[in-house]
Protein backbone atom coordinates (compact mmCIF):
# COMPACT_ATOMS: atom_id res chain seq x y z
CA UNK A 1 0.00 0.00 0.00
CA UNK A 2 1.68 3.19 -1.30
CA UNK A 3 1.50 5.98 1.36
CA UNK A 4 2.81 8.45 -1.43
CA UNK A 5 0.95 11.81 -1.81
CA UNK A 6 -1.82 11.30 0.91
CA UNK A 7 -1.24 14.78 1.75
CA UNK A 8 0.34 16.50 5.05
CA UNK A 9 -2.04 15.22 7.45
CA UNK A 10 -1.42 11.40 7.08
CA UNK A 11 2.26 12.19 5.99
CA UNK A 12 3.07 13.97 9.68
CA UNK A 13 1.80 10.59 11.66
CA UNK A 14 3.42 8.56 8.47
CA UNK A 15 6.84 10.44 9.26
CA UNK A 16 6.70 9.93 12.86
CA UNK A 17 5.51 6.12 13.36
CA UNK A 18 8.63 5.54 10.66
CA UNK A 19 6.32 4.93 8.07
CA UNK A 20 7.90 7.19 5.23
CA UNK A 21 11.10 7.08 3.85
CA UNK A 22 13.81 10.27 3.28
CA UNK A 23 11.35 11.23 0.04
CA UNK A 24 8.36 11.10 1.30
CA UNK A 25 7.28 7.66 0.02
CA UNK A 26 7.33 4.16 2.36
CA UNK A 27 4.81 1.41 2.75
CA UNK A 28 3.71 0.29 6.01
CA UNK A 29 4.64 -3.46 6.85
CA UNK A 30 1.12 -4.58 8.37
CA UNK A 31 -2.41 -2.64 8.57
CA UNK A 32 -2.48 -2.96 12.35
CA UNK A 33 1.03 -1.88 13.16
CA UNK A 34 0.06 0.83 10.38
CA UNK A 35 -3.46 1.69 12.96
CA UNK A 36 -1.82 1.00 16.58
CA UNK A 37 1.18 3.74 15.46
CA UNK A 38 -1.14 6.10 13.71
CA UNK A 39 -3.50 5.95 17.20
CA UNK A 40 -0.36 6.25 19.44
CA UNK A 41 0.51 9.47 17.79
CA UNK A 42 -3.06 10.80 18.17
CA UNK A 43 -3.24 9.72 22.01
CA UNK A 44 0.33 11.76 22.08
CA UNK A 45 -1.36 14.67 20.93
CA UNK A 46 -4.18 14.65 22.79
CA UNK A 47 -2.19 14.12 26.11
CA UNK A 48 -0.47 17.18 24.90
CA UNK A 49 -3.52 19.26 24.59
CA UNK A 50 -4.48 17.86 27.96
CA UNK A 51 -1.19 19.19 29.58
CA UNK A 52 -1.71 22.72 27.82
CA UNK A 53 -5.15 22.91 29.19
CA UNK A 54 -3.71 22.21 32.68
CA UNK A 55 -5.88 20.71 35.78
CA UNK A 56 -9.29 21.95 36.20
CA UNK A 57 -8.71 24.22 39.34
CA UNK A 58 -6.29 25.92 35.79
CA UNK A 59 -9.18 26.30 33.59
CA UNK A 60 -11.79 27.22 36.34
CA UNK A 61 -9.23 30.51 36.76
CA UNK A 62 -8.65 31.34 33.44
CA UNK A 63 -12.55 31.29 32.99
CA UNK A 64 -13.07 33.26 35.57
CA UNK A 65 -9.77 35.83 33.95
CA UNK A 66 -11.50 36.05 30.95
CA UNK A 67 -14.28 37.17 32.32
CA UNK A 68 -13.45 39.82 34.50
CA UNK A 69 -11.31 40.92 31.73
CA UNK A 70 -14.67 41.19 29.57
CA UNK A 71 -16.00 42.73 32.68
CA UNK A 72 -13.09 45.54 33.05
CA UNK A 73 -13.19 46.02 29.53
CA UNK A 74 -9.63 45.22 29.28
CA UNK A 75 -9.66 44.34 25.86
CA UNK A 76 -11.95 47.09 24.42
CA UNK A 77 -13.19 45.91 21.34
CA UNK A 78 -13.55 42.33 22.53
CA UNK A 79 -15.73 43.65 25.13
CA UNK A 80 -17.59 46.30 22.94
CA UNK A 81 -18.96 42.89 20.21
CA UNK A 82 -19.89 40.88 23.30
CA UNK A 83 -21.94 43.55 25.22
CA UNK A 84 -22.97 44.71 22.00
CA UNK A 85 -23.98 41.58 20.90
CA UNK A 86 -25.95 40.86 24.23
CA UNK A 87 -28.13 43.58 24.16
CA UNK A 88 -28.63 43.74 20.70
CA UNK A 89 -29.98 40.19 20.54
CA UNK A 90 -32.19 40.74 23.90
CA UNK A 91 -33.79 43.71 22.01
CA UNK A 92 -34.47 42.24 19.29
CA UNK A 93 -36.79 39.54 21.80
CA UNK A 94 -39.04 42.70 22.21
CA UNK A 95 -40.41 42.18 18.90
CA UNK A 96 -39.39 38.58 17.46
CA UNK A 97 -39.72 35.19 19.05
CA UNK A 98 -36.52 33.55 20.43
CA UNK A 99 -36.75 31.06 17.18
CA UNK A 100 -36.49 33.90 14.88
CA UNK A 101 -33.97 35.27 16.66
CA UNK A 102 -31.78 32.26 17.27
CA UNK A 103 -32.01 31.56 13.42
CA UNK A 104 -31.29 34.83 12.44
CA UNK A 105 -27.89 35.51 14.19
CA UNK A 106 -26.89 31.79 12.77
CA UNK A 107 -27.79 32.54 9.61
CA UNK A 108 -25.51 35.60 9.71
CA UNK A 109 -22.54 34.07 11.22
CA UNK A 110 -23.09 31.36 8.77
CA UNK A 111 -23.11 33.68 5.81
CA UNK A 112 -19.78 35.63 7.28
CA UNK A 113 -17.78 32.41 7.52
CA UNK A 114 -18.38 30.84 4.43
CA UNK A 115 -18.19 34.32 2.87
CA UNK A 116 -14.51 34.51 4.69
CA UNK A 117 -13.61 30.89 3.94
CA UNK A 118 -14.64 31.21 -0.30
CA UNK A 119 -12.57 34.19 -0.52
CA UNK A 120 -9.50 32.27 0.96
CA UNK A 121 -10.02 29.62 -0.93
CA UNK A 122 -9.93 32.05 -4.47
CA UNK A 123 -6.94 34.24 -3.19
CA UNK A 124 -4.89 30.64 -2.74
CA UNK A 125 -6.12 29.33 -6.17
CA UNK A 126 -4.59 32.68 -7.67
CA UNK A 127 -1.58 32.23 -5.45
CA UNK A 128 -2.29 35.43 -3.59
CA UNK A 129 -3.06 33.45 -0.05
CA UNK A 130 -0.83 30.62 1.43
CA UNK A 131 -4.16 28.51 1.81
CA UNK A 132 -3.85 28.41 5.37
CA UNK A 133 -7.63 28.23 6.78
CA UNK A 134 -9.07 31.30 7.92
CA UNK A 135 -10.48 30.44 11.06
CA UNK A 136 -7.66 27.34 12.00
CA UNK A 137 -6.90 28.93 15.19
CA UNK A 138 -10.42 28.09 16.77
CA UNK A 139 -10.66 24.96 15.26
CA UNK A 140 -7.83 24.15 16.76
CA UNK A 141 -9.24 24.91 20.04
CA UNK A 142 -9.91 21.78 22.42
CA UNK A 143 -13.07 22.27 23.84
CA UNK A 144 -13.90 18.50 24.83
CA UNK A 145 -13.69 17.47 28.60
CA UNK A 146 -12.17 14.44 30.37
CA UNK A 147 -14.19 11.84 32.11
CA UNK A 148 -12.47 13.61 35.62
CA UNK A 149 -13.00 16.65 34.62
CA UNK A 150 -16.74 15.92 33.62
CA UNK A 151 -17.52 14.43 36.75
CA UNK A 152 -15.93 16.71 38.64
CA UNK A 153 -18.58 19.60 36.89
CA UNK A 154 -21.25 16.96 36.99
CA UNK A 155 -20.57 17.18 41.46
CA UNK A 156 -20.57 20.72 41.70
CA UNK A 157 -23.72 20.86 39.79
CA UNK A 158 -25.34 18.74 41.48
CA UNK A 159 -24.45 19.97 45.21
CA UNK A 160 -25.41 23.65 44.16
CA UNK A 161 -28.17 22.42 43.15
CA UNK A 162 -29.36 20.19 46.12
CA UNK A 163 -28.04 23.42 48.40
CA UNK A 164 -30.16 25.67 46.41
CA UNK A 165 -33.73 23.12 46.99
CA UNK A 166 -32.60 22.84 50.59
CA UNK A 167 -32.41 26.60 51.45
CA UNK A 168 -36.02 26.63 49.28
CA UNK A 169 -37.25 23.85 51.35
CA UNK A 170 -36.11 25.52 54.94
CA UNK A 171 -37.11 29.12 53.82
CA UNK A 172 -41.09 27.99 52.22
CA UNK A 173 -41.58 25.66 55.55
CA UNK A 174 -40.73 28.23 57.86
CA UNK A 175 -37.69 26.34 59.66
CA UNK A 176 -36.75 30.14 60.52
CA UNK A 177 -39.18 32.35 61.34
CA UNK A 178 -36.97 35.89 60.53
CA UNK A 179 -35.82 34.35 56.83
CA UNK A 180 -39.72 33.25 56.01
CA UNK A 181 -40.34 36.56 56.77
CA UNK A 182 -37.67 38.20 54.71
CA UNK A 183 -38.55 36.23 51.71
CA UNK A 184 -42.39 37.17 51.90
CA UNK A 185 -41.50 40.58 52.21
CA UNK A 186 -38.85 39.96 49.22
CA UNK A 187 -41.75 38.28 47.19
CA UNK A 188 -44.88 40.91 47.80
CA UNK A 189 -41.96 43.77 46.55
CA UNK A 190 -40.95 41.58 43.41
CA UNK A 191 -44.76 41.55 42.88
CA UNK A 192 -44.65 45.54 42.07
CA UNK A 193 -41.70 44.90 40.11
CA UNK A 194 -43.68 42.62 37.98
CA UNK A 195 -46.29 45.34 37.28
CA UNK A 196 -43.88 48.19 36.32
CA UNK A 197 -42.11 45.71 33.60
CA UNK A 198 -41.73 41.94 32.54
CA UNK A 199 -38.41 39.46 33.23
CA UNK A 200 -36.69 41.10 29.74
CA UNK A 201 -36.40 43.81 30.29
CA UNK A 202 -34.49 43.57 33.92
CA UNK A 203 -32.48 41.09 32.82
CA UNK A 204 -30.84 43.93 29.95
CA UNK A 205 -30.69 46.30 33.06
CA UNK A 206 -28.91 43.50 34.58
CA UNK A 207 -26.80 42.89 31.73
CA UNK A 208 -25.76 46.82 31.08
CA UNK A 209 -25.21 47.09 34.68
CA UNK A 210 -22.68 44.39 34.83
CA UNK A 211 -20.79 45.84 32.32
CA UNK A 212 -20.84 49.52 33.86
CA UNK A 213 -20.82 49.00 37.78
CA UNK A 214 -17.55 46.95 38.16
CA UNK A 215 -15.64 49.87 35.92
CA UNK A 216 -17.25 53.21 37.49
CA UNK A 217 -16.26 51.26 40.57
CA UNK A 218 -12.54 50.53 40.01
CA UNK A 219 -12.89 54.36 38.46
CA UNK A 220 -14.26 56.28 41.48
CA UNK A 221 -13.47 53.27 44.10
CA UNK A 222 -12.48 56.13 46.96
CA UNK A 223 -15.57 58.18 46.49
CA UNK A 224 -17.76 55.50 46.44
CA UNK A 225 -16.29 53.84 49.34
CA UNK A 226 -16.44 57.12 51.44
CA UNK A 227 -20.30 57.25 50.22
CA UNK A 228 -21.19 53.61 51.32
CA UNK A 229 -19.34 54.89 54.65
CA UNK A 230 -21.38 57.58 55.51
CA UNK A 231 -24.54 55.50 54.90
CA UNK A 232 -23.37 52.47 56.95
CA UNK A 233 -22.30 54.84 59.68
CA UNK A 234 -26.16 56.01 59.86
CA UNK A 235 -27.91 52.91 59.42
CA UNK A 236 -25.34 51.92 62.37
CA UNK A 237 -26.69 54.97 64.59
CA UNK A 238 -30.80 53.94 63.78
CA UNK A 239 -29.65 50.55 65.18
CA UNK A 240 -28.20 51.54 68.21
CA UNK A 241 -31.29 54.37 68.66
CA UNK A 242 -33.65 51.12 68.24
CA UNK A 243 -32.33 49.21 70.65
CA UNK A 244 -32.02 51.76 73.16
CA UNK A 245 -35.63 52.06 73.12
CA UNK A 246 -36.06 48.34 72.66
CA UNK A 247 -33.99 47.79 76.08
CA UNK A 248 -36.04 51.25 77.90
CA UNK A 249 -34.00 53.91 77.01
CA UNK A 250 -30.26 54.59 77.60
CA UNK A 251 -27.32 57.25 77.32
CA UNK A 252 -27.67 59.99 74.74
CA UNK A 253 -27.41 58.62 71.00
CA UNK A 254 -23.19 58.99 69.99
CA UNK A 255 -23.03 60.70 66.57
CA UNK A 256 -19.69 59.56 65.63
CA UNK A 257 -19.12 57.97 62.35
CA UNK A 258 -19.95 53.91 63.12
CA UNK A 259 -21.32 54.52 66.41
CA UNK A 260 -17.98 54.20 67.87
CA UNK A 261 -17.21 55.36 71.59
CA UNK A 262 -14.27 57.86 71.34
CA UNK A 263 -11.09 56.97 73.46
CA UNK A 264 -11.28 58.76 76.97
CA UNK A 265 -7.77 59.82 77.81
Amino acid sequence: MSLHGDGPYWSHYFWQAGLCTADGAGEAKNSSEWRGRVQGNRGRDRGRGREKRGSPEQQSKMANINVMDLIYWKDVERTGIVFTGLVVGLLSLFQLSIITVISTVCLAVMCFTVSVSLYYRFLHLLNMGDGVHPFQSYLDLDISFSGEQAENYMQKAIVTVISAADSLKNLFLVANLLDSLKLLALMYLVTYLGALCNGLTVFIIGVITLFSVPLFYKQHQEKVDSFFAGIQAKIDNVKDTLQRIAQGGGPPPDHTPGGAKPKTQ
